[in-house]
């Protein structure tokens, strides 16, 4: 965690430690009046945090996922690629890989996603906290490219904001989107070589 300078530990504790969140529709102005032109970051639970650098095998994984749900799901839905999702009032996460209803968003952004794919190797701790997130909101599955074990995460059925099934797939395995039972992806392609 990032030190804060004397004045700002001065400051948070005459306040309790209380910071005023943001809201999504106030992230989103500043984002469009460029306030983080020169930043990667993302809201989370109300805060704008900065996201984790890219590697090669991170950029890989997300390209074999984007285009294997594109190339299978057609016209069915759309598949974004590292674009931001309103998951709340609270949070715009930007995941890697997430699939939503079929057809133009020109104006808002979609709140609801069939499935949501982070590729993780050292925002892994970052991506698992993010089930939280995705659980509370409309998110039908959330995926863990999890590179440090060598293997998928996935998370399905969501009660009251928790995910009820858990399931881990390794490589020599095949996955697919509940909403999608017919796009089938090999774990393998998705991992690292070893």
């Amino acid at each position: 965690m990032e030190m804060l300078s004397p004045e700002a530990d001065l400051i948070l504790s005459a306040t309790d430690g209380q910071i005023r969140r943001i809201k999504r529709v106030e992230y989103e102005l500043l984002a469009k009046e460029g306030c983080f032109d020169d930043e990667r970051v993302e809201l989370l639970f109300g805060m704008v945090v900065p996201m984790a650098p890219i590697d090669q095998a991170h950029s890989e994984s997300v390209r074999i996922v984007h285009e294997a749900l594109v190339k299978q799901l057609g016209a069915r839905a759309n598949v974004y690629c590292q674009t931001s999702f309103a998951a709340s009032d609270e949070s715009m996460p930007e995941p890697d890989v997430w699939v939503t209803t079929a057809g133009s968003h020109w104006h808002v952004h979609p709140t609801r996603s069939y499935l949501v794919v982070e590729v993780s190797k050292s925002s892994l701790r970052r991506d698992r906290a993010k089930r939280a997130l995705y659980g509370r909101a409309d998110v039908e599955e959330y995926w863990i490219v999890n590179q440090t074990d060598d293997c998928i995460e996935v998370y399905r059925d969501r009660v009251n904001g928790t995910w009820q099934l858990t399931s881990i797939h390794r490589r020599g395995a095949t996955i697919s989107p509940l909403a999608f039972p017919d796009v089938v992806i090999a774990v393998s392609d998705i991992l690292p070589p070893r």
